[in-house]
Order: C-alpha cells, then structure tokens, then sequence
C-alpha cells in the first residue's frame, strides 16, 4: 500500500492513499484528478525515494508532465506544492507524461505549509535545497546527498519567499543553488530543463545509485489505494 497522504484543515484531518490516478482533495475542497493511472504500477516497497524533486506552484502543464517523466525516468518522487497554474487533469500535463505516469510517485500538497509539515514528518537525513537564480551554489559544485529534496518555484515568480525561507535555514534546508547562465540574452532557463540538469548532476554524484535497483512494478496496476 502506498503512504497516506497526511492533510490537515480547520476542522479535520483526512487521509488519501495513493495511486493518485484517483482523486484526491486538497484543503479548498476542489477535487483534483490526475492523469490516469499516476503511481499505480510502483510497489510500496519503492516508493521510498533516494531524492525527491518539489514543485512549488507551477504554472504550465507541459512542464510538470516533462518533469514527471524525468522523474519517472531517474526513480526519483515528485511532489506538487499548490495553488497550480493549471488543473491536474488538463491534456497538455497527461501528453507531456506520455504513458509514463504509472511509473512516478506523485504527491500533491494543498499549501507550502502543509507540505512543510509533512516534511518534517518524513524519517530519516532529509534536507530542502532550492534553486534559484540568485542561488549561492553552483550545481554542479553542490556536494549532494541521499535524503535531498530539490525545491523549484515557478516559472514566472520563483520560490515563495516562505519556502526560500525554510530552504535556507536550518533545520530544514540545506541551502540555494543556481545553474550558471548567459542573462545577457535569456532570462532564465525552462524548468524542465533546470529540473533535469539539476536533478541527474545529484543522480550522478551518488552514482546513479537509485538506477541500480529498478522500480519494482506491481501486478495489480487497476488497484485503487484511495477510500
């Protein structure tokens, strides 16, 4: 069975099982379906994540599903931080997936404080690493470890300063990071792009260690984890 999903309200505290091809609500009460199929092939047994890459508020679907791929690609987990610039089920998040998303852990956060919180909750050496343009560390440079959680904002506006906050500081992060660039003629880099860049220099650093033990796929795809 895969982890519930741990979200807090005023009034309340429910529980989701994942797959994530299902529905699951956030805080506002607005149901949010994922593509189908989402976490339904991945045993519990590796759904534990040697890194794991956090989406804060992203805003076009093509990337999140890019990135998804990437993770589905690295066995890496990916988790959604909202409000989201787009609804989870729109076509462009599932074409960009392709049909990968059985492969990828995905878990969807109402708010960057209940994703805090469940953070704090996760066992074991973890640490919050952002990137960012302005970031003191250059990725390749940045000695990573198992237990890192690399944090991206937006496409348009960047990290929250709450969340750059959280990222910087102990006891929960380890610290900023940026991908050196040319500003004289682009902006900033594509997320996806900065995710996978970023994401397989960590991979690399732990020599593709995660790679060496395969996804464990489930027999039983069609099973639903949600109450």
């Amino acid at each position: 069975m895969f982890r519930p999903l741990y979200s807090t309200t005023k009034n309340t505290n429910r529980f989701y099982k994942f797959s994530l091809s299902r529905c699951c609500v956030s805080e506002t009460g607005r149901d949010n379906c994922l593509p189908t199929g989402v976490g339904e092939a991945v045993k519990q047994v590796s759904a534990e994540k040697i890194l794991q890459v956090v989406l804060v508020s992203p805003q076009i679907p093509g990337n999140t599903g890019c990135i998804a791929r990437t993770c589905a690609a690295s066995a890496v987990g990916l988790h959604l931080v909202e409000p989201l610039g787009f609804q989870v089920d729109d076509t462009k998040l599932k074409r960009a997936g392709l049909d990968y998303w059985p492969y990828v852990v995905v878990k969807v956060h109402s708010s960057w404080e209940e994703f805090r919180e469940y953070f704090r909750q996760q066992k074991g050496e973890k640490r919050l690493l952002a990137f960012t343009k302005r970031g003191t560390n250059i990725h390749s440079d940045f000695s990573y470890r198992r237990g890192d959680w690399l944090v991206f904002g937006a496409e348009t506006f960047g990290l929250p300063a709450e969340a750059l906050l959280d990222c910087k500081n102990e006891p929960l992060g380890g610290g900023t990071i940026r991908i050196p660039m040319v500003e004289t003629y682009v902006r900033c880099l594509n997320l996806s792009v900065s995710v996978g860049i970023s994401l397989y220099e960590a991979c690399r650093q732990l020599d593709y260690e995660q790679l060496q033990n395969p996804t464990e796929i489930s027999n039983d795809k069609q099973k639903s984890f949600r109450h």
